[in-house]
């Protein structure tokens, strides 16, 4: 028996016709309860946050070397 035929093709079409506009209902109703009056704007100022310190420790890690960058 072959892994591809008719009837497995089709059977994966169905499946993927019918869940398609579930999977869209449901990641519209979880985008409309993540979004708030100011869920965007802390999530923002958090990566802003978050991104800066990360940027100060590798640029004070990086500056410490008393010989200057080395070459592996």
């Amino acid at each position: 028996m072959s892994l591809f035929n008719r009837r497995n093709a089709f059977i994966g079409w169905l499946v993927i016709a019918l869940a398609k506009p579930l999977a869209k209902q449901k990641a519209r109703s979880a985008a409309g309860k993540a979004t708030g009056k100011k869920g965007g704007a802390v999530v923002a100022v958090l990566a802003a946050a978050g991104a800066a310190f990360a940027g100060l420790v590798f640029w004070r890690k990086r500056g410490n070397s008393p010989d200057g960058p080395t070459e592996s």
